[in-house]
């Protein structure tokens, strides 16, 4: 029996969300329901904060979401910038939110990914759609997703 996921990769502003089903033979391909984009609202970032936390503990209710992978935290190769702060503030809120009602909450990191999932670098994995047509089926994925859909693929296999 499959269960339903969720892939999230956060940024300053937006957080990108894969809703797929995750079949349990590891070798069918995972079945993508939803692919968008949550966008922070302009203003108070508390407030903003407030409202994002409550569409990600709402949308894993609704839709009976039975796990939640993040990507965490890397460590920067220079100094922190700003724009890095407030990615790990959108990150600690979702992830917040998402384990609050879903136990199966984790994060992995993309070097994680890159040293035990496969023999490529991950984002050789990203740049190749061969393998996205070969482990996604189901509703359309873009691009800029795929991150968020490895996370999938790599938990999964792990």
């Amino acid at each position: 029996m499959s269960k339903r996921y969720l892939g999230m990769s956060a940024s300053s502003e937006v957080v990108t969300v894969v809703e797929a089903e995750m079949p349990d033979d590891i070798s069918a391909p995972i079945v993508i329901l939803g692919d968008s984009t949550w966008k922070l609202q302009k203003g108070d970032r508390a407030a903003a904060y407030s409202v994002l936390h409550q569409q990600c503990v709402d949308h894993i209710r609704e839709n009976k979401i039975e796990g939640v992978v993040i990507k965490a935290s890397a460590v920067p190769q220079g100094a922190a910038r700003l724009n890095l702060l407030i990615s790990a503030e959108v990150r600690g809120v979702v992830m917040a939110a998402a384990a609050s009602v879903c136990s199966n909450t984790t994060d992995i990191t993309a070097g994680s990914i890159s040293r035990n999932y496969g023999d490529r670098k991950i984002a050789e994995y990203l740049a190749d759609d061969d393998f996205w047509a070969s482990v996604t089926t189901g509703g359309a994925l873009r691009k800029t997703s795929r991150e968020a859909t490895m996370l999938l693929v790599a938990h999964r296999n792990t």
